[in-house]
């Protein structure tokens, strides 16, 4: 007998609807898939739906690369307030062929080995053809090495790399690829410059991954991009100049570096505040450093670098810059003195050592009766910390009166100094202003000053002596100590002091 047999027998609908409720169990049971209202029909299930993956949001700080999933006002990790910048995180997707294409270029896995079984190879440098570039660099270009050059806007990068770029290609494969230029405005930079165009190669492309198949088929020695924060790269999303796209593309060129064996310039940008723009770890992953500075109202550039892993980092290249482009200078101590004032208190002539080389150069002093409630202290070239604490020593060693001075410090010809040698000199040339006498023209003065008014001994004294005579100086005024420790010299009067008063007596 069947359900609807039996709810037929039933007397009243109250009842059939209780015998009802009371078979749905049963029902269920013997079919899971019946349906739950009798005489209705079965609905087939509905597909079950697969999540998709949703596009995440992070904030990344466009000064060092930090990450974070909200955005903050300072980033915690540099201290930099307002960089942070919100940038879309796609999915993980199937490999597509520019991951097979940046797959070429990853390290190939390797065993472990001593340090001593290594094989040693004494690889020579690639000469560039300009001598305080390769001053710099440490002797020259090595094979496979990044080199990071940054600057401010219009101090000459492009122009000294397009200079680089023509003597390389005399004899060596040579890529100039430019996403800033195009190829008929690098032409008449180069015309203006006056640079031999046979054997240069330009590339106008910002694409990453089609700079690196055109890199394949041509094979350079040299690759030069200008600038990274143009380059784009298909494995980042971001625009041009991002932390991500400024991270992905020098990756994928600095792999392409290491395996082929191309050393590659890249030009990079500052911040306002001097700083290379984008995150910071592309200092990190390139070999070398290089800083192009000066004032562009002079017409010396200098060129220093950060890091070096092949070389020192406390050289110094001096450039000058000209109509036809940018020119090393062999003898920056006799360029930097050519124009010294003659007959003029607070003048002094002091020798820095930078790195290797000893450069002579002209400093200079003034005080003047101050007419402000706290006085003025301008400092140009010299750590202006340093000086007042010199200043200090001076009114409280020296007798010298400095409370009511205006004072004004200054090296001629837009040098930077951090070596303490110089202390002894800003401090002669204060007190010449100061008592407004002339110091002697065949004078240099070196010495670093303690907070007792001592004169400390200071490093490298032989080579510095060594190119102050070569430059004609006969007077030379020295800490007592390098005094003894130095050999007999010829063509010149070295003088020892001890004490800060004791070189201000010998100056009268």
């Amino acid at each position: 007998m069947s359900i609807l047999q039996i709810q037929s027998l039933l007397p009243t609908p109250l009842c059939r609807f209780m015998l009802y409720l009371a078979c749905i169990p049963i029902i269920q049971h013997l079919s899971p898939t019946a349906p739950m209202a009798l005489g209705t029909p079965h609905r087939r299930a509905a597909p079950e739906r697969i999540p998709l993956a949703k596009t995440k949001s992070v904030f990344v700080c466009a000064n060092c690369g930090y990450e974070t999933p909200r955005w903050l006002g300072c980033c915690p990790d540099c201290g930099e307030w307002n960089t942070f910048e919100e940038q879309s995180r796609a999915p993980l997707a199937a490999p597509t062929k520019t991951a097979e294409k940046a797959a070429k270029y990853q390290t190939t896995p390797g065993d472990a080995v001593r340090l001593i079984d290594v094989q040693e190879s004494q690889e020579a440098r690639m000469l560039t053809g300009n001598e305080e570039l390769d001053r710099v660099l440490g002797g020259g270009l090595v094979e496979g090495s990044v080199i990071l050059l940054g600057g401010d806007p219009g101090i000459g990068k492009s122009t000294l790399l397009l200079q680089v770029a023509a003597e390389l290609g005399a004899t060596r494969r040579v890529l100039y690829v430019s996403g800033e230029e195009s190829a008929r405005q690098i032409k008449m930079r180069a015309n203006r410059l006056a640079v031999d165009q046979t054997r240069l190669y330009v590339l106008a492309e910002n694409s990453v991954e089609s700079i690196l198949g055109k890199c394949e088929a041509m094979q350079p020695q040299v690759l030069i991009i200008d600038s990274i924060q143009t380059m784009v790269s298909e494995a980042s999303a971001s625009a041009p100049g991002s932390v991500s796209q400024v991270r992905e593309s020098a990756s994928s060129i600095i792999r392409y570096a290491k395996t082929s064996g191309t050393s590659v310039f890249l030009v990079g940008h500052v911040t306002k505040e001097g700083s290379l723009a984008g995150p910071r770890i592309l200092e990190h992953m390139v070999d070398t450093v290089l800083g192009f500075e000066g004032d562009r109202q002079h017409e010396y550039r200098l060129l220093r670098a950060a890091k070096n892993r092949f070389g020192s980092v406390n050289e110094l290249g001096v450039f000058e810059m000209r109509q036809k482009g940018v020119f090393p200078v062999p003898n920056p101590s006799e360029s930097l003195l050519s124009q010294r004032a003659r007959g003029a208190s607070g003048s002094v002539v002091f020798c820095a050592m930078q790195g290797s080389r000893p450069i002579l150069c002209d400093l200079q002093a003034l005080a003047a009766k101050s007419f402000y409630n706290i006085p003025r202290r301008t400092v140009g070239g010299v750590d202006s910390s340093r000086v007042a604490l010199l200043l200090a020593v001076m009114e409280k060693r020296a007798g010298k009166k400095l409370f009511d001075q205006d004072v004004y410090v200054s090296v001629a010809g837009g040098l930077e100094l951090s070596d303490p040698a110089a202390d002894l000199a800003v401090c002669m040339a204060v007190a010449s202003s100061l008592d407004n006498f002339q110091l002697s023209q065949s004078l240099c003065v070196m010495g670093e000053i303690g907070l007792c008014g001592e004169v400390r001994p200071i490093a490298q004294a032989e080579r510095r002596v060594a190119e102050c005579i070569r430059l004609g100086f006969t007077e030379i005024l020295l800490p007592r100590q390098n005094v003894k420790q130095l050999s007999h010299v010829d063509g010149a009067r070295i003088t020892g002091v001890d004490t800060l008063m004791q070189a201000l007596a010998v100056a009268h």
